[in-house]
């Protein structure tokens, strides 16, 4: 003997019109706030990046004023500013130099680096006392301000002795 179900007039109604509607708008409101979350992402790597490339650019020009001793002896190193604009130096990569000249090849060098490697990039070597200070700036927020010190572009600054 076999049962049968016969189905009822019971209301057994699936989703209305207006239940999938809501379920659209939860769902575009998720993906909404997911691709906020992944324009956001890029951005703080984008900037994790600048900061990166900010102390690789610094020790680099540190690295550059340790291997020049006499270059540093001739204060070479004491005021470099990229404000004040730079010639492009002596090619000391194929020819020889003498400190002088090879300090003005790592500074122009350094700066063609920065300028490439980050928005507005550039340098700054002080000597303070038996230190260095090199400060490397950048316009993280691509505003391109009138003026270029650390309180209108991010800034890194090493200090150290060679």
């Amino acid at each position: 003997m076999s049962l049968t179900f016969l189905p009822t007039k019971t209301a057994t109604a699936g989703f209305t019109l207006l239940e999938v509607m809501i379920a659209l708008v939860i769902f575009s409101i998720g993906l909404l706030g997911l691709a906020g979350l992944q324009a956001r992402g890029l951005q703080s790597n984008t900037v994790a990046q600048y900061r990166t490339m900010a102390v690789i650019q610094a020790y680099d020009m540190a690295e550059r004023i340790r291997a020049n001793p006499q270059g540093v002896a001739n204060n070479d190193y004491d005021a470099l500013d990229a404000a004040a604009g730079i010639a492009p130096a002596p090619n000391c990569v194929t020819a020889s130099c003498n400190p002088d000249e090879l300090a003005a090849h790592d500074y122009y060098e350094w700066q063609v680096s920065n300028a490439a490697t980050m928005p507005s990039g550039y340098g700054t070597v002080q000597r303070l006392g038996s230190q260095f200070s090199i400060t490397v700036r950048w316009d993280e927020a691509r505003t391109n301000p009138s003026t270029k010190n650390c309180s209108t572009m991010k800034c890194y600054i090493l200090v150290f002795e060679p």
